[in-house]
């Protein structure tokens, strides 16, 4: 498994943006696909985005599509999620997943390893 460490926690305004990171450890971050995922209180953890581990292939969420993007710095060890257009309903602590293989998913299940979790939080 590998160790993720996400950062970029903030409180933005609606229509605003932020870029979280997630930084990996050990030498083997281009063998796996990576993805973001998000949890508001009370719900169940919703998938957000994946990125494969070319960095060639990109997937969203329909609730974020068109705003979110998703790249990858395999130099770097670094996946990064740039969040424009912020709307209240973003509100969420988003986590950082890695899943070993070629094929992306939507499902947390599907996911070996993930980061703790940072907090972003948008006013209307």
């Amino acid at each position: 498994q590998v160790q993720l460490v996400e950062s970029g926690r903030g409180l933005v305004q609606a229509g605003g943006s932020l870029r979280l990171s997630c930084a990996a450890s050990g030498r083997t971050f281009s063998t796996y696909v990576m993805a973001w995922f998000r949890q508001a209180p009370g719900k169940e953890r919703e998938f957000v985005a994946s990125i494969s581990r070319s960095g060639g292939i990109v997937r969203y969420g329909d609730s974020v599509s068109g705003r979110f993007v998703i790249s990858r710095d395999n130099e770097k060890n670094t996946v990064y999620l740039q969040m424009n257009s912020l709307l209240p309903e973003d509100t969420a602590v988003y986590y950082c997943a890695a899943r070993s293989g070629l094929v992306a998913a939507t499902r947390p299940d599907d996911y070996d390893s993930w980061g703790q979790g940072t907090q972003v939080t948008v006013s209307s």
